[in-house]
């Protein structure tokens, strides 16, 4: 069965959801799903911080895997947010609980993290 325009809608929202649920219960409360902002989305996730700074998460929910346009979504997202880093959450098939998904970044997310720093992203 393909995915309609609708259902697909449906199953981004219900992983944002999943993943949100989970984070705001290990991590901070404060942890929400975010509602579309169009043209200065901010990602899909919330109340995400690591000693004080914001990361953006977008969540994917697709059979086919795109890390360069989700990883390239996620650091427009991150800008929009004047965030630390954007990492990528996305469907690991074949697991079903929200701490066996994925999550995907690129280095300079990582160092960024590693240092709480911007700083060196464009070594």
């Amino acid at each position: 069965m393909t995915r309609t325009r609708a259902s697909a809608k449906k199953a981004g929202t219900s992983f944002e959801t999943l993943i949100a649920g989970y984070l705001a219960e290990h991590v901070d409360d404060r942890i929400e799903r975010r509602t579309k902002s169009g043209a200065k989305d901010r990602g899909d996730i919330g109340g995400v911080r690591l000693h004080g700074h914001r990361l953006v998460l977008e969540c994917k929910n697709t059979a086919k895997t795109m890390l360069g346009p989700w990883a390239a979504e996620a650091e427009v997202e991150r800008g929009n947010d004047d965030a630390l880093a954007g990492l990528v959450v996305h469907k690991r098939h074949g697991k079903g609980q929200p701490g066996e998904q994925w999550v995907t970044m690129t280095v300079a997310d990582l160092v960024a993290l590693l240092t709480l720093s911007r700083a060196h992203q464009n070594d």
